[in-house]
């Protein structure tokens, strides 16, 4: 399609990111989305619904779905919370829609079939899968034209690469994807479950069960008429407080994880939303060790998973020869878990130690906690909004056309 339709001031693309953790949506060509509300929704039928009512709430096919953060915290008896996403792929169409639905008439606040859509998908997605996206989108919401991206490929691009091994380690998986010339290299993909989650919330519950020590008494008093929540709506509220726990506490050690290192560290407050507050100090390097060594994790047998330095030199590995020394020297870092305090140091000085001597290795870590966090949408705003791209969108009438083989044919 010529930029004079879609590349003009009037009328912008729309940039799509549904990870595990959060929905990143808004305008091609600027700095941050509109919208960044998390992936997971309340859900209930609609015959119990009723009570407060609010901007997230959307009702379809008599079930009601509670979105975005104000709607989801509201307790209600018996809603349950899902996400529509397995392993960073759409399994829950219905809960997809409702989401896309809140983001077009709460954030985007303008009609569907004016905005071209690029919306970025896991790297791990084979074709013909996507199929059903762009069925969805061209079919349900009317848009003019469409584009779907590899998130691996989005983040090379917000960090000025076309080529380099993307390291993203977000909610749910740590993954180590290699890029070259803009495309995704599938043989040399590796992904593992995050063990960080897991241990984050023994940590959680060993603060709970602990007693509260003098000094620090709980300040709160329990409401005498509580809704029955479902297990589900209770486990993604503790898992909100663990966020927070690890975002202001924990710390990756500068080397491997040693007892009476840890021991010297010096502790860090934190206070529980029940009121119990202490200091915390071995536990806080002792946690996060299990994104580099799993063995420290409790509960998983052998060599079942791999530390963070491992993915990224087993993926790279699997790559032809001749385009090693450009992933060892753009290994970019990307995802929520890498904000933790010595991450990139710790992970520089693994891969220092594992690079071969006639390689130049060159970590790339963008300094800003929103551009490691939002970097696929960021690569898709500068993507959407390059002239040069404008003739990539595959349009309405090249897919009632040709189907879905467009998609294949033109999205790398």
């Amino acid at each position: 399609m010529s930029g004079g339709v879609y590349g003009g001031d009037e009328v912008g693309a729309l940039v799509f990111d549904i990870g595990s953790f959060s929905v990143r949506a808004g305008y091609a060509g600027e700095d941050c989305p509109k919208a960044d509300f998390p992936t997971t929704v309340g859900l209930l039928a609609a015959e119990e619904g009723g009570g407060l009512e609010l901007e997230g709430d959307k009702e379809k096919k008599g079930k009601i779905f509670h979105i975005d953060t104000n709607a989801l915290h509201v307790p209600r008896d018996g809603a349950e919370v899902m996400s529509p996403l397995k392993n960073g792929m759409i399994e829950d169409w219905e809960c997809f829609r409702a989401i896309l639905d809140h983001t077009y008439s709460k954030h985007v606040k303008s009609e569907p079939n004016l905005h071209p859509v690029l919306m970025s998908e896991a790297p791990w997605n084979t074709r013909p899968s996507p199929g059903r996206t762009d069925r969805l989108m061209f079919e349900q919401y009317n848009i003019p034209a469409f584009f779907l991206c590899k998130t691996a490929v989005l983040t090379a691009f917000a960090n000025g690469r076309s080529t380099g091994l993307v390291l993203d380690s977000g909610a749910t998986h740590t993954t180590a994807i290699p890029v070259h010339d803009g495309y995704v290299l599938q043989q040399g993909g590796e992904r593992v479950r995050n063990p960080l989650a897991g241990i984050s919330c023994r940590a959680g519950n060993s603060a709970r069960k602990e007693p509260v020590r003098e000094g620090a008494p709980p300040n709160w008093k329990k409401k005498e008429k509580l809704p029955q929540v479902s297990k589900s709506w209770h486990n993604y509220m503790c898992n909100e407080v663990i966020q927070d726990f690890q975002a202001s506490v924990l710390q990756v050690s500068d080397s491997p994880y040693d007892e009476q290192v840890a021991a010297q560290m010096p502790t860090v407050h934190y206070e529980m939303p029940n009121g119990y507050n202490t200091d915390y100090g071995a536990e806080r390097l002792r946690i996060p060790e299990g994104l580099f060594d799993p063995s420290n994790v409790k509960g998983l047998s052998g060599n079942t998973m791999l530390g963070v330095g491992h993915v990224v030199t087993t993926s790279i590995g699997m790559c032809d020869i001749d385009i090693r020394p450009g992933l060892y020297g753009s290994v970019i870092v990307t995802g929520g878990n890498t904000l933790l305090q010595g991450f990139t140091d710790r992970l520089n000085r693994e891969l220092s130690q594992k690079t071969p001597p006639s390689m130049r290795l060159k970590l790339i870590a963008s300094n800003s906690t929103m551009e490691r966090k939002f970097s696929p949408w960021i690569g898709g705003s500068i993507l959407a909004s390059l002239g040069t791209f404008q003739q990539m969108w595959i349009s309405k009438q090249e897919y009632e056309e040709g189907g879905k083989q467009c998609v294949e044919r033109k999205c790398p």
